[in-house]
């Protein structure tokens, strides 16, 4: 079963039981800076999970593009990807772990609807209990009923079967599914052999149903949430491994053509390296269709360490200069019908990974020379970007001896300041839901209209992180602001600050938002039904929109509900972001 039929089936599956279809939200989380990627399918529901109503309803299916890069070493195995795509169906206060259970069962081996698994390859894990929540008998028991073995159903800790999208959050116990690669080989297995043959990878896991029904605040869980949520999740990839009785997704239909591709222009093929370029490529292409630019930190920094190890490994294997292109074409020609930024951003994607690559070979040069020079190692690698893998094969090659320990204790003492300033630029945000980041948010909203109105009506915003002590927002313009132009808006925002104008949200259809001109942010997907912020007078009553509030944004929330509650607005610095765009970062007082 080719991945397309895998993910129309599903797709299928979950609607006929009641499940309203969502798109798959941007790469890039729209108000959580927290992360600076969505990295599970439950990160942009996290309002909903938590109790906020969907426009959509209680019961919803997705299909979640996600990126990790914490493992990032281990890519080119048979398990890890940098980018993925996450299955997931969503209860939010509706049903909850009979019919989750049920129907994980039934679309893994209905041969109708499903994808006709055999049962009887089927291996169940179930949370042990601990002093958070009990031994869950009520999952164990409805896996019985269904037919599964209580001998091949096992119970384990947290760190297998509790899920948690961190220290802070909706969380809960969760059953997983495994799948037998040896079509019945492996057979009956005790605890410790079951442990055993899933780091063999002779069974793999396939299904997650997590049972969200706690909170997490600040590392520990507090208690029960409002209500008891079900999320859901199954990578595309692995499973369209599994149907295909492959070992990994790397011999499957979504990367075979391009596997095939690089083996036949590389002169000197190596499958793991093939399978990073493959890999960190294919993730470049979704990063940069949502938005993302090359970049010396954050999400472009991400995106820029992708590109230039895809380059490296390119070497490694001796393809030509041009590979690149060809493999960007690959990965447009299979994602055009499911994934359409991709075509429409397809000149600014071969543009940014070209100019990347070609800067990179730049940096390599450099490196080069420096290398004949004895720099250090380490100052190669974060001065110059010159991999460490070069530096070794030259020194091997001169004779030359590399303090290895010496390098990775310097690396992981960079690492640590480098997570420590990212820790510090993402505390808070808008995932406390603070007063002081509510009216920060909606003055944030102010801002965007303020530069609409006195600076240019072509600008509009390409990013933001809102803390409890400042906002900043990234917008396109390609100048610095003038000295007057920063007073103008400062001076605008504090004028509708002092009118006490109302905010409301609204839900509306996706077309009718789009016919009043509602700012949306760059990148983002959004369902048919939406929900917009109206700042001003016109907000009041329906017949007054076409006289234009000042403000009318696609925006989840959460917001003040009068501008005179924001205090005083001041700009404290605006800079250049990256090309093209400007950062301001303000505060209120």
């Amino acid at each position: 079963m080719q991945s397309n039929e895998i993910r129309t089936r599903f797709i299928k599956f979950f609607e006929k039981r009641g499940h309203a279809v969502i798109l798959s939200a941007s790469l890039v989380p729209q108000n959580d800076p927290s992360v600076l990627f969505n990295t599970a399918g439950m990160q942009p529901l996290a309002p909903y999970l938590l109790g906020e109503k969907h426009p959509l309803g209680n019961r919803l299916v997705n299909i979640q593009k996600c990126v990790r890069t914490v493992d990032l070493d281990d890519v080119g195995d048979n398990r890890h990807f940098s980018f993925f795509e996450m299955m997931g169906n969503w209860s939010l206060g509706d049903y909850f772990k009979k019919e989750a259970i049920t129907w994980s069962y039934e679309f893994l081996t209905s041969k109708e609807e499903g994808l006709g698994l055999n049962p009887d390859f089927l291996y169940i894990t179930i949370f042990e209990g601990d002093d958070n929540a009990p031994l869950d008998e009520e999952s164990k028991k409805i896996w019985m009923s269904l037919g599964i073995a209580e001998h091949r159903i096992y119970t384990l800790p947290a760190d297998g079967n509790w899920w948690s999208p961190g220290d802070n959050g909706p969380c809960g116990p969760c059953s997983e599914m495994f799948y037998d690669m040896e079509n019945g080989v492996v057979g009956d297995l005790s605890k410790e052999e079951f442990i055993d043959a899933v780091k063999e990878e002779r069974i793999v896991e396939i299904w997650n149903d997590v049972f969200m029904e706690y909170e997490k605040k600040n590392g520990k869980v507090i208690g029960k949430l409002k209500q008891k949520n079900v999320d859901t999740g199954a990578g595309l990839e692995r499973m369209t491994a599994v149907m295909q009785g492959k070992k990994t997704a790397y011999e499957t239909d979504i990367f075979l053509p391009i596997m095939e591709k690089i083996k036949n222009f590389s002169q000197n093929y190596e499958e793991k390296s093939a399978r990073i370029v493959a890999d960190h490529i294919r993730t470049s292409i979704f990063l940069i269709a949502d938005g993302v630019i090359p970049a010396n930190k954050d999400r472009g920094y991400i995106l820029r360490r992708l590109i230039r190890r895809a380059v490296r490994h390119m070497d490694i294997l001796g393809l030509p200069k041009d590979s690149s292109l060809k493999i960007i074409e690959i990965v447009k020609n299979k994602y055009t019908e499911t994934h359409a930024n991709i075509l429409q951003n397809y000149k600014t994607i071969t543009d940014e990974i070209i100019k990347e690559e070609n800067k990179f070979r730049e940096t390599l040069e450099r490196g080069l020379k420096e290398f004949e020079k004895g720099i250090d190692p380490f100052v190669l690698a974060t001065t110059y970007g010159f991999p460490l893998e070069m530096t070794l094969e030259l020194a091997k090659e001169k004779r030359i001896k590399i303090d290895i320990e010496d390098f990775h204790k310097k690396m992981e003492e960079h690492q640590k300041l480098s997570q420590t300033a990212s820790v510090g630029m993402f505390k808070g945000g808008l995932a406390d839901t603070s007063d002081a980041t509510i009216k920060l948010h909606t003055a944030h909203h102010l801002l965007l209209a303020a530069l609409q109105k006195i600076v240019s009506h072509d600008i509009h915003q390409r990013g933001s992180n809102i803390t409890s002590e400042r906002l900043r927002m990234d917008f396109s313009f390609d100048r610095k602001l003038t000295d007057e132009e920063k007073k103008k808006v400062e001076d605008q925002v504090n004028e509708w600050i002092s009118m006490k104008l109302p905010v409301v949200r609204r839900e509306m259809s996706r077309t009718e938002a789009e016919k009043l001109g509602a700012e949306m942010e760059f990148g983002v997907k959004y369902p048919e039904i939406v929900s917009l912020y109206f700042i001003g007078p016109a907000t009041m009553s329906q017949d007054d929109i076409d006289d234009g509030p000042l403000s009318i944004e696609f925006c989840g929330g959460p917001h003040v509900t009068n501008t005179g509650d924001l205090g005083i607005f001041k700009i404290q610095k605006e800079e250049a972001s990256s090309a093209g765009v400007r950062r301001i970062k303000a505060v209120l007082t």
